[in-house]
Formats: C-alpha cells, sequence, structure tokens
C-alpha cells in the first residue's frame, strides 16, 4: 500500500491503524462525558432538557473490542456520536490516540476523524443509492485528498476483496443490486478505507438475517486481527455482544450500569439491571434440557428528560433502598477488572468467597 493512502505509515496486523500503540494501550479513553439536548416547546421556546448521557467514563485498548448493550433509548447511539464529536458533548473529556478531541478546531478534528471511522445499522440507508460501490468505497480517499487516482483505484479493489467482493463482479453494481450483508460489507470497506485505528460499529448487524449476522461479524473478527483495529460495537442483543466483545459495558438511561470482561459480566453480573437483562433472555438449562422461559423486567424506563433522583434503575430494581433514592452511585471497582455503579451490587459476596478459595 502506498505510503499516499495509508497518510500515517502504518502496516500489516502488528500495527495498521492503532496509532504505533501497543496491543491493550489505551487508545481511547472518555471521562465523565455528558450530553444534552434542548427539548423545543409550542412557538420554538425552549422547553426541557434530555439528559441523554450523564457523566459516562471508559476505556478502549489497542487490538480491544469494547461491547456496549443496553434497552432502546439508553444513550447507547448518542453515546457513540458523541466519541466522534457528532455532536460534541456539552462536558467531560476525549482524548483519542493521546489527543483530547473536545479542544480540537474544525480542522484538526476533521484530521483526528480520519482515524476514526462508523459502521451503521442501516446498510442501504448509509450508502448513497445513484453512486456504483467503487465510488462509495473512494469516497473517503477522495474526501481526504488521497492521490494519485490510480493509487485510488487500487486501494478500493483491495478493500473490495479484502471483504469478500471481487471488484469485477461487484464494482459497478449499485446499493439496489446488493443484498443487505453485500451492502453492509461495502460499508465497511469504506470505514477502513483510511485505515482508522478505531471503528464504532452501531447495530452493524440489527436488520441483517441470523446466517448473514455470523458471516458479517467473522469478517469484523478477521480484520480486527489483520489490521489490528479496536472495536466499539453497540448492540441491544446481549448475546451478539458477548460473541465479539472482549469487554462490555451495560448502559441505562444514560448512564453506565456495569462494565467489565465479557465472560465475567455474563456469568454473574453485578448490577441488578445486567441481571434483569440476562434474565430475560430465552435459553435452555442444560442440567434439566427444560427451556428457560425470559423474566420480563418490571415497569417501564423513566423518561431521560426527569430522570429519578439518585440512582437511575431505582424506580425498577427490586433491592432499592433509601439511600438508592438520594445518592447517585459512581462505577467503582469491586472485583478485579469489574466496575459497577450500584449501592448494593448483587453477587459480590460470593463471588468474593469463590476467589479467596482459589
Amino acid at each position: 500500500m502506498s505510503q499516499a493512502i495509508n497518510g500515517t505509515g502504518h502496516g500489516g496486523g502488528n500495527g495498521v491503524g492503532n496509532g504505533g500503540r501497543a496491543p491493550g494501550e489505551p487508545l481511547l479513553e472518555v471521562r465523565d462525558v455528558v450530553q444534552e439536548f434542548a427539548v423545543r416547546g409550542p412557538g420554538g421556546v425552549k422547553g426541557a432538557v434530555v439528559h441523554a448521557v450523564s457523566n459516562v467514563s471508559f476505556a478502549i485498548g489497542t487490538g480491544e473490542t469494547l461491547g456496549i448493550v443496553g434497552e432502546t433509548g439508553s444513550g447507547k447511539t448518542t453515546l457513540a456520536r458523541s466519541v466522534i464529536q457528532a455532536p460534541r458533548p456539552k462536558s467531560g473529556e476525549i482524548r483519542f490516540l493521546g489527543t483530547d478531541l473536545m479542544r480540537l478546531g474544525r480542522r484538526a478534528l476533521t484530521q483526528a476523524r480520519r482515524q476514526m471511522q462508523m459502521v451503521y445499522q442501516d446498510p442501504f440507508g448509509s450508502l448513497n443509492p445513484r453512486w456504483r460501490v467503487i465510488e462509495l468505497v473512494e469516497e473517503p480517499l477522495l474526501g481526504y485528498d488521497v492521490k494519485p487516482a490510480s493509487a485510488r483505484r487500487k486501494r478500493v479493489d483491495e478493500l473490495l476483496d479484502l471483504v469478500g467482493l471481487n471488484p469485477s463482479v461487484y464494482g459497478r453494481r449499485r446499493p439496489h443490486e446488493l443484498s443487505g450483508g453485500q451492502c453492509q460489507r461495502v460499508a465497511i470497506a469504506r470505514a477502513i478505507a483510511l485505515n482508522p485505528a478505531l471503528v464504532i460499529c452501531d447495530e452493524p448487524v440489527a436488520s441483517l438475517d441470523v446466517l448473514i449476522q455470523a458471516q458479517v461479524l467473522n469478517l469484523f473478527e478477521r480484520l480486527r486481527a489483520e489490521l489490528g483495529l479496536s472495536y466499539l460495537f453497540i448492540s441491544h442483543d446481549l448475546a451478539l455482544v458477548k460473541q465479539v466483545s472482549d469487554r462490555v459495558a451495560v448502559m441505562y438511561l444514560g448512564q453506565l450500569a456495569e462494565i467489565g470482561p465479557a465472560e465475567d459480566l455474563y456469568r454473574r453480573p453485578l448490577h441488578p439491571y445486567t441481571s434483569a437483562l440476562l434474565d430475560s433472555i430465552p435459553g435452555l438449562d442444560p442440567a434439566t434440557g427444560q427451556v428457560r422461559r425470559p423474566v420480563p423486567l418490571a415497569g417501564e424506563p423513566p423518561s431521560p428528560i426527569e430522570p429519578p433522583s439518585g440512582c437511575r434503575f431505582r424506580t425498577r430494581c427490586p433491592f432499592a433502598q433509601e439511600r438508592c433514592a438520594v445518592e447517585t452511585p459512581r462505577l467503582r471497582e469491586v472485583l478485579r477488572g469489574r466496575q459497577v455503579a450500584c449501592h448494593f451490587p448483587v453477587n459480590v459476596v460470593a463471588d468474593t468467597a469463590k476467589d479467596s478459595a482459589e
């Protein structure tokens, strides 16, 4: 690959797109990010405020996939868009490749976004229906003035091959001539055209059938291994997030409830909301062979315009106490590698005793 296209000079599976950082070194650090939106009333008069994201903090290491799960309306997509500054958060700090994006001017932010790309939920809606596949994949190369044209076209062919689409077969087609899975592959090729360090995946397989989902997920994993990518993977599908993520963050009403290694979090959740989410998944009991019926979470999510005081989950939590109404729980480490925002986390005593015995 030419230096002009590469831009930053990273190459191969041992460093492409990761800013030269060692595996596990923080690539993205989000600290106390707040995103709010004013709601306009009749006549355009400023009314209430939507508290979409409230004091969210997390980090993503080089080569790591962090999954974010939660109910619809929990703020997952708003958080992702806040990371890329579209729009800028109201407050907080977002450090990417060592630079605070909140302090960058427009031109510097545009350059920073070269290393940070998104794959959206609707593959058809994210692609211009009038453009051919080669034009869609070439778009970011043109946007960042990659020259010459022959190098761009060679890079497009490389990208289409990388995502499993034959350029001579699919290059001249338009989105309506492709399946949903093929369109998502085109979107992925476009997202990695500039060798980004981080790819934000916002429900990238939600509109695909199960078989195509598996193919796209395998593609994501292969690209991570080959290109050294890091992912912020957003989904409401808990089983899917477990499959693709190294760590998982659970989000509720604009705040993080819990974050930890995927296997540990699913095996023994610490936050009552995480436990409720897992109970809502139907399954098969391996011991008895009986179907495990999903247990619905009681109540409706509160409005982000008027979130509850203290813990935002307390109005639906079976373990809520008086303290939960007056004191907002902060995300804290209660077990090694496990953080939870809860005054009375579940399963901690049993887990601690087991760790001591080992």
